[in-house]
């Protein structure tokens, strides 16, 4: 049974947010997680996407070098991680689906992205907590009191960066809640400029389970786009 968990979604890696590492060794030095969980989109693989990739960004190779250091120090910060299935990180096994590559000839995830066993990849979790079952998923549907009540237990997931909020749902035999984990990008980045197309932005931050209730904690940035080095 869980008593603190750090969530981490959607970092896009190598297109985080510069100070991404800063905050969450700040951020593990206040809470002392002791659970890790990544909800995807750890890399963003802009090279490898279905949709027109920028020629002015690195290629698929590149990107995935770049990748790599930001990858071992998250490593070397968190050995032991528990990671999800997502749009963005599974690209390179959608990728080959589509071509018809068949799975003998890829690289798991602990492979490629030069990791060790603490790192554990699964479509979806559940991990039991003080006060009750926490499912947890990359991004189901867009809206997370939806999700909870489609499970019937409270939940967490990310996806939808312009959303970071904690919702609670009142059941005949439970109190449930819903966390809409933001993300870590750089939204300057030339990989985010779809983006500004819209109205609302990306939210900086993670999230944090202790005993079981859920607790937002924003990256907050000056208008510079610089982390301000408090932690909430």
């Amino acid at each position: 049974m869980e008593k603190c968990i750090l969530v981490i979604s959607d970092q896009h890696i190598p297109y985080h947010h510069p100070q991404m590492m800063d905050f969450l060794k700040a951020v593990k030095k206040k809470y002392k997680p002791t659970r890790i969980v990544n909800i995807g989109d750890e890399l963003d693989h802009h090279a490898l996407s279905f949709h027109d990739s920028d020629s002015d960004l690195p290629s698929a190779g590149d990107e995935h070098r770049l990748a790599l250091k930001t990858i071992k120090e998250m490593e070397n910060l968190f050995p032991k991680m528990d990671l999800v299935h997502s749009n963005h990180g599974s690209l390179s096994y959608r990728r080959a689906f589509a071509t018809g590559i068949p799975k003998a000839y890829l690289k798991d995830y602990n492979d490629f992205l030069e990791v060790g066993k603490g790192w554990k990849w699964q479509e979806d979790l559940i991990v039991e907590t003080p006060s009750g079952k926490v499912y947890f998923c990359h991004g189901k549907v867009s809206s997370i009191e939806k999700l909870v009540q489609q499970y019937g237990m409270s939940c967490v997931q990310g996806h939808y960066h312009s959303r970071f909020h904690c919702v609670y749902v009142s059941r005949p035999e439970a109190l449930t809640w819903g966390l809409q984990v933001g993300c870590l990008v750089d939204k300057d980045s030339m990989a985010m400029a779809y983006g500004r197309v819209f109205k609302d932005r990306p939210i900086i931050g993670t999230g944090i389970i202790i005993d079981g209730l859920p607790k937002c904690l924003p990256m907050v940035l000056n208008k510079g786009g610089r982390w301000n080095k408090v932690v909430p």
